[in-house]
């Protein structure tokens, strides 16, 4: 058995068993992947995919298993090649994020400047994506830290920290009837036509909050991009709800904002990853400077947690700060 066969397999349910793009991404033949899978099978004497003609059609129920230990073992060695370059190598190396635009927008910035004068040998790649997209490159291995408020894809093979609480916003210009409401109303909301957030989903806290009011939103337009939300409220398309972190004092000065802390509950941040994945000095770093309660005693005691429901309990009684 060879770890270069364990890694074929992997890649393969990976490239949802299409050993032609398989072959592509790895720079490798085809006939090659085909020929080392079936001596894997003839060793083990098991078949680890069923298949019709020539293709792979299904993972076997024991090949769910060799796969699912085949991770591990692939995830141990490229470990062992991490452990040792953390000695010899110690400020160099890679870290990836991947997280949704309005952190990598309003949060992050400032963060990754401090880390790159702080690490400039480190390279860093940062992805954009739904929260759901996030976690799944994050327990896939295609990035260490996935950043994000949305937690409903959390698998169990991961850890999600909270970092810090954020409120939303409704911005309207300065001659917009509820520019004047000292404490605007959900229902006053729904008067009107809304530019926000996506609210397709219905288990979105913003969803939530006019259905607990019996209360239908008028939703004209709806984007991930809180820089577009901004641009047609001053369009006059509609009142804006965008989260309070979106707004700056000064360059949005043509807005009133109005807070909207008693309609919507706070949104909280987290930084996820693989249980598997092994933390490097600059990691522990970077989540100290992202989040100044996460030092790297807290976050060892986080990830000795059983689950998630035991990590978020740690955090009882603690204050998070609000963005």
């Amino acid at each position: 058995m060879k770890l270069q066969q364990l890694r074929y397999i992997v890649e393969v349910v990976n490239n949802d068993l299409n050993v032609s793009l398989t072959s592509e991404k790895l720079y490798t033949s085809q006939p090659g992947i085909s020929k080392q899978i079936k001596l894997l099978e003839d060793e083990l004497n098991v078949q680890i995919f069923t298949r019709v003609g020539k293709h792979l059609s299904e993972v076997t129920p024991v090949g769910e298993k060799i796969i699912a230990l085949a991770r591990e073992i692939l995830t141990k060695s490229q470990d062992i090649k991490i452990i040792a370059k953390e000695f010899s190598q110690p400020n160099q190396g890679s870290l990836t994020i991947t997280t949704t635009y309005t952190q990598a927008r309003y949060t992050l910035p400032i963060v990754i400047q401090q880390f790159m004068q702080q690490y400039p040998s480190i390279t860093l790649h940062m992805e954009q994506g739904s929260s759901p997209q996030c976690l799944l490159q994050a327990q896939t291995g295609q990035a260490d830290f996935a950043i994000v408020t949305d937690l409903s894809e959390l698998s169990d093979d991961m850890i999600a920290i909270p970092c810090y609480h954020w409120n939303q916003a409704v911005i309207v210009m300065k001659d917009h009837p509820l520019a004047k409401s000292s404490l605007i109303t959900i229902e006053e909301l729904s008067k009107y036509p809304l530019v926000s957030y996506d609210f397709s989903n219905d288990g979105s806290d913003l969803n939530q909050a006019f259905i607990k009011a019996n209360q239908i939103p008028n939703i004209v337009f709806s984007t991930t991009d809180a820089e577009l939300i901004k641009t047609y409220v001053k369009l006059g398309v509609g009142v804006g709800i965008v989260a309070k972190m979106a707004v700056n004092e000064r360059s949005d000065s043509d807005f009133v904002v109005l807070n909207a802390g008693h309609i919507f509950p706070y949104s909280t941040t987290y930084i996820a990853f693989a249980r598997s994945l092994f933390l490097r000095n600059y990691m522990y770093d970077f989540i100290n400077q992202f989040s100044a309660h996460l030092n790297r005693q807290t976050v060892d005691r986080l990830i000795l947690c059983e689950n998630n429901v035991a990590v978020q309990a740690m955090f009882n009684g603690i204050k998070l700060p609000v963005r």
